[in-house]
C-alpha cells in the first residue's frame, strides 16, 4: 500500500493507473476504522482494480461545540487495517493542504439537506460535500462507496453527483451491526458499558418498525408509533427524531412503501447516533 501526504503525489498515483487502464475505486473516511469501512472498500475492490482510501477528518463539517477536537483518531491502525484490506492508495493530507489559506468556494446544497441532520447540525453538509467534491476532483473515481449508515450523506453526495454531471458511480454498501445489532461507528468509542447496553436500543426501534411493516402495518405514524414505544424500553436514550422518508429527498411519508427509509437520531448519554433501515431489507 502507497501512502500519500500530499496532492501532487496522489494525482500522481490517479494519473499511473489512468495510464495503465485501470478503474479506480475510492473510499473517503475520517479514519478511526471499523468493519463498515473496511465492507466498503471490498465493494470497492469487487467494482474496480484500484482502491483509494482517503483518512481525513474534516473540520468543515463540524459546528461550534461539535467533537472535532476529541472525535477518534489513530493513524498507524487505520494504516495497518487499511494494508489488510488491500488498500492500495492511501491519502492521509493535512487540513491546510485540503484548505489552503484564503479558500473560499464551498459546495452548498439545498433543502434535502435542510432537514433531519441538517436541521440539527447547520452546515454540516456544506462540509461534507465540499470535502467530498474536492476529494473526487483529486481521485477521479470510477466509483465511490459511501455507507448507508449515513444514509442522508449518501443521498446528497448522490444528488451532487447528478446535478453537476460527475461521472462517478456511487455505491451505497448496508450498515454493518454489532450481533446485538449496534451499528458500528467510529462514534461509538464514546459509549461508556452502561451507555453501550443503553445504545442498542435504536437499533431495537428500528426492528420493531419493520416488524410492524412486515405484518402489513403501512401508516407511517403507527410505525413511528411503535418504534417509538419499543425505544422507551430504553430510559437512557433521548430521540431527537424517528420518521419515514421516502428515499430521493427524504421526505416524511403517511404511506410506508417497499423502500422507504425508517430513519432515526438520538443521544446515548452524551453521544449522538443516527440508524435507519430500509423496510423491505430489515437490519442486515
Amino acid at each position: 500500500m502507497l501512502e500519500f501526504t500530499t496532492i501532487p503525489a496522489l494525482r500522481g498515483w490517479v494519473f499511473e493507473q489512468r495510464t495503465a487502464g485501470r478503474r479506480i475505486g475510492f473510499v473517503p473516511t475520517m479514519g478511526f476504522l471499523h468493519e463498515g469501512h473496511l465492507r466498503l472498500v471490498d465493494e470497492a475492490r469487487r467494482r474496480t482494480d484500484a482502491v483509494a482510501m482517503s483518512v481525513f477528518v474534516n473540520p468543515l463539517q463540524f459546528g461550534p461545540g461539535e467533537d472535532l477536537d476529541r472525535y477518534p483518531r489513530d493513524l498507524p491502525r487505520d494504516r495497518a487495517l487499511a494494508a489488510g484490506r488491500r488498500v492500495d492508495a492511501l491519502f492521509v493530507p493535512e487540513a491546510a493542504a485540503i484548505y489552503p489559506p484564503g479558500a473560499e468556494v464551498l459546495v452548498v446544497p439545498g433543502a434535502t439537506a435542510d432537514r433531519w441532520e441538517g436541521a440539527v447540525r447547520p452546515g454540516h453538509f456544506t462540509g461534507v460535500l465540499t470535502v467530498v467534491a474536492k476529494l473526487f476532483h483529486l481521485v477521479a473515481p470510477d466509483v465511490a462507496c459511501f455507507g448507508q449508515k449515513d444514509i442522508q450523506q449518501a443521498t446528497l453526495v448522490r444528488r451532487m453527483v447528478r446535478d453537476l454531471d460527475w461521472p462517478v458511480e456511487i455505491v451505497v454498501v448496508p450498515t454493518v451491526r454489532e450481533p446485538d445489532g449496534l451499528a458500528l461507528s467510529s462514534r461509538n468509542a464514546y459509549l461508556g458499558p452502561e451507555d453501550r447496553q443503553q445504545a442498542v436500543g435504536l437499533s431495537a426501534a428500528l426492528r420493531a418498525g419493520h416488524d410492524a411493516w412486515t405484518a402489513g402495518e403501512r401508516d407511517a405514524s403507527a410505525i413511528e408509533a411503535a418504534m417509538r414505544a419499543r425505544l422507551a424500553m430504553f430510559p437512557g436514550v433521548r430521540p431527537e427524531y424517528i420518521s419515514l422518508v421516502e428515499p430521493e429527498a427524504l421526505y416524511p411519508v403517511a404511506e410506508a412503501l417497499p423502500g422507504t427509509i425508517a430513519m432515526i437520531a438520538a443521544r446515548v448519554g452524551s453521544t449522538r447516533l443516527i440508524d435507519n433501515i430500509i423496510l423491505g431489507q430489515g437490519l442486515v
